[in-house]
């Protein structure tokens, strides 16, 4: 098995986690491990626009995962054909200046790198989309907790652009 495959089964699990409750118009609990946005829209235009939003900061998205597609086809395989998505992907990228910042305040950040947004729309619910990324944890010294809070406000902006 790659680093890619797990890191794909890995989000996958995030994924089901999230999915596990009713869509929301917008969920940003205080301390929750995850931001999730929902909007009103077509899958494809939503997907496209936070890829135009990474890109548009300068990053390069190193790698698109088709989540959804991957559910779909092995749905049967893993014992159950039970739609979840009707589409799933996450876009992983990263940014040397951000990443830098983090893995001087502490090693350990490295944990947070490469960096995800993902975007789904329910089986249930289509129409509408939801776009997030897990809050990078902020704990450690004073350093790393500004370091990882320059992350979260990457992303933050990364996921209000692509819903706004």
């Amino acid at each position: 098995m790659t680093d890619r495959m797990r890191f794909a089964i890995l989000l996958l699990a995030a994924f089901l986690i999230a999915a596990g409750g009713p869509a929301e118009r917008a969920r940003a609990e205080p301390g929750g491990d995850m931001k999730i946005v929902a909007v009103e829209g077509t899958f494809e235009d939503v997907a496209e626009y936070v890829a135009d939003a990474i890109v548009n900061r300068g990053l390069v998205i190193d790698y698109r995962g088709y989540i959804g597609r991957m559910l779909q086809r092995t749905g049967a395989d893993a014992g159950s054909a039970k739609p979840i998505y009707r589409d799933a992907q996450f876009f992983q990228f990263c940014s040397a200046v951000f990443s830098r910042r983090t893995m001087e305040a502490d090693p350990r950040n490295i944990a947070y790198c490469p960096y995800v947004v993902f975007v789904y729309e329910l089986a249930a619910k289509p129409g509408t989309v939801h776009v997030g990324y897990r809050r990078p944890e902020r704990d450690g010294a004073a350093e790393s907790r500004k370091a990882l809070a320059a992350v979260e406000t990457l992303l933050d902006a990364i996921v209000r652009e692509a819903t706004e």
